[in-house]
């Protein structure tokens, strides 16, 4: 996936997850899942960026 794709299930994913907390509250389940969900994406935007860091550049 590429790194524009990424960001933009990110930036739907804050969304949900300030729509989710303001209907359910912060410590609800939904907000819970949707919370780590949001974590998986940021977690694989980073090391797509770190493996792009550390690959030699031509």
């Amino acid at each position: 996936m590429l790194n524009n794709e990424i960001l933009t299930l990110i930036e739907k994913k804050r969304t949900e997850l300030m729509e989710v907390v303001a209907k359910n509250g912060l410590n609800s389940a939904v907000a819970i899942q949707v919370s780590r969900e949001l974590d998986s994406l940021l977690n694989m935007y980073n090391q797509q960026n770190d493996k792009q860091k550390s690959a030699p550049r031509p």
